[in-house]
């Protein structure tokens, strides 16, 4: 088994709530396990317009190798509706591959690691929120990119009960849209 990061993203329909389906999603292949994932974030559009993106990253276990997990993501990403238009286009859900065991990867339809994560704070965040001592092959701890990208707006989503202020006790299940 190989452990692999991948970041996840939508601006596009219901992203909050796609992103959360599509993290199901990858869960219930066969083919990987999902061992962690981040807090939901919400960070402005980079060179792109549009509205906000909501992103997360999770940590899998696999035993596809890189090109297979590649066509996995594409085809998850395609059941979600994803089209490709132009370049940054807004998109209902998006799926990249930023780590993949300690591979380096350098091809015409893949790079590994992604060659934008280290400048993305959508995508450092959260990575580091689940490794902070993670170390990016090749370029060293992902933290020590963390200065670069503080000036990028991201914010951490609250859960939705926390957002409408509700607490739930072990005598009072929490409300059918807390999820």
């Amino acid at each position: 088994m190989t452990v692999a990061w991948l970041g996840i993203g939508a601006n596009l329909g219901d992203a909050r709530q796609t992103l959360k389906d599509a993290v199901v999603c990858l869960a219930q292949q066969h083919t990987l396990s999902v061992v962690a994932k981040s807090s939901l974030y919400r960070t402005a559009p980079i060179d792109a317009g549009g509205d906000d993106y909501y992103n997360c990253v999770v940590k899998i276990e696999t035993c596809l190798d890189v090109h297979a997990l590649l066509g996995l993501c594409q085809r998850v990403e395609h059941h979600f509706g994803r089209e490709r238009p132009f370049r940054n286009a807004p998109r209902t859900l998006d799926i990249d591959i930023l780590l993949y065991g300690a591979l380096r990867i350098d091809e015409p339809d893949l790079i590994v690691p992604h060659p934008r994560m280290t400048g993305r704070a959508f995508a450092l965040v959260p990575l580091v929120e689940i490794d902070p001592e993670l170390v990016i092959p090749g370029l060293g701890p992902a933290s020590a990119f963390l200065t670069a990208v503080a000036d990028q707006r991201i914010e951490k989503v609250k859960p939705m009960c926390q957002c409408l202020g509700i607490a739930s006790t072990p005598d009072v299940p929490p409300p059918d849209n807390c999820r």
